[in-house]
């Protein structure tokens, strides 16, 4: 009990820090501009420097947004964003949009509600992605444009090479909604799924299923001692218990063997046979650093990582003006999340615009437990949130009743109204979009 009534003081202490240091950034960037405004040109005679943010998921759209915002508006500095996709993709929701018919649009979220081209010039929005990088240039992949930078930083996050549920693996809006809705109908007709995976998607996927068409076989197969095994044994239990109450069969302990799965079947390490007509992998997620291969070999760490300093630069002396963030940044982070991807997002502005102003990386990141805190949902009602510090847990039962959970949410943390999105009408071609304003 006392440990629990300690987490709990944690927990608000953490919840104080934070609004703290936004309240921090808000009144600094009105004394800024309230300064400059007073004091200085408006405007730069040339904005000739450039900071450049591969990526823009909740790490590189968070560094953007306080980039934009805090830069000086008579500040050399312009800031370039190179991101592929169309829309900001939500993924945490996507487990559940790739069951539930009709929301598949909601994970889509228009760029350009938080993070906006004011003053003029501030910002350059490029939909492209990084195919090479230099110590002072990338080069982009569709136009092979080679633009220089002066500081670089990598928040390309992590991939799923087999896509959904976990990854879309689509730029454009369009294209990523029919490979959900194609999902869902497999999962609509199959009579037998079997979920690869016992983390978060794949519990979410498997109870999702069994809870929407309930007279269905949904098995879950996990290679580890128990479901959400990353976390503390109240979640374990918690979400076995969620599996077992909808009628999901759990197979612990156990993976299948992909050279031997024949049509209609699949075959397991122990050597049961299971008749199915559909296998959803829930497994397999990679940092994205391929982007530094050449560059800093070194810097990438078995587990494809990008190496970092606390100070989140990249741990290559040779690059000191490189940083990291989010799922690519090797940051020891035990659940790699948006919130731990937008505090470490923070670190890495705070020290971006220290160095602009004439000083050096002086912000640090270190992991805090309650970043780690999960919302794992159940079924199509039900859901459990959970905070643990590795030594007690708090566990929260709760009860849904929007399908597309927190969609609506982000859209407006976002800066825009859900679910409104003139890409989804417009007469343009499915390759352009209007750059962030």
């Amino acid at each position: 009990m006392l440990e629990k009534a300690v987490l709990y003081c944690k927990l608000a202490a953490y919840i104080f820090k934070i609004i703290q240091e936004e309240l921090g950034r808000v009144v600094r960037t009105a004394l800024v501009h309230r300064r400059v405004r007073l004091f200085g040109p408006p405007v730069p005679q040339s904005r000739d420097r450039t900071i450049i943010i591969v990526g823009a998921s909740f790490a590189g759209n968070r560094v953007a947004q306080l980039l934009t915002t805090c830069l000086p508006p008579n500040s050399p500095y312009k800031v370039v964003v190179i991101e592929p996709n169309t829309h900001f993709q939500f993924s945490w929701v996507l487990p559940r949009l790739c069951v539930v018919e009709g929301h598949e649009h909601k994970a889509f979220i228009p760029y350009g509600g938080n993070v906006h081209n004011h003053p003029i010039g501030v910002l350059r929005w490029v939909k492209d992605s990084v195919v090479g990088v230099t110590e002072n240039t990338v080069q982009l992949k569709e136009s092979g444009e080679v633009i220089h930078y002066d500081i670089l930083v990598i928040a390309t996050g992590s991939g799923v090479e087999k896509g959904l549920p976990s990854r879309v693996n689509a730029t454009d809006k369009r294209h990523g909604m029919e490979l959900m809705q194609g999902l869902q109908q497999k999962i609509k007709v199959a009579s037998t799924v079997v979920v690869v995976g016992g983390g978060a998607a794949g519990v979410e996927v498997a109870t999702d299923a069994q809870n929407l068409y309930p007279d269905k076989k949904v098995i879950l197969v996990h290679s580890r001692e128990a479901v959400m095994n990353r976390f503390g044994q109240g979640l374990q239990k918690a979400a076995l218990e969620g599996l077992h109450s909808l009628g999901v069969e759990v197979i612990l302990q156990d993976r299948l063997i992909p050279d031997a799965t024949e049509p209609g079947m699949v075959l397991l390490r122990s050597g049961r046979k299971i008749q199915c007509d559909l296998v959803v992998d829930c497994t397999g997620q990679q940092p994205s650093s391929g982007i530094m291969s050449e560059l800093s070999p070194m810097s990438i760490s078995p587990s494809g990582h990008l190496r970092v300093k606390p100070s989140l630069q990249l741990a290559d002396e040779k690059l000191p003006n490189v940083y990291a963030c989010g799922d690519v940044a090797d940051t020891r982070t035990p659940n790699p999340n948006a919130r731990s991807a937008m505090r470490q997002a923070s670190v890495v502005a705070e020290n971006i615009l220290s160095v602009t102003a004439g000083g050096k990386p002086r912000h640090m990141y270190e992991n805090n437990w309650a970043d780690g805190v999960i919302k794992l949902t159940l079924g199509l009602t039900k859901s459990v949130t959970h905070y643990g510090d590795g030594k007690s847990e708090l566990l929260f039962c709760g009860t849904e009743t929007d399908e597309a959970l927190m969609s609506a949410m982000c859209w407006s943390r976002m800066g825009q109204k859900p679910f409104e999105d003139p890409y989804m009408s417009a007469e343009l071609d499915c390759h352009v979009i209007k750059a962030p304003a």
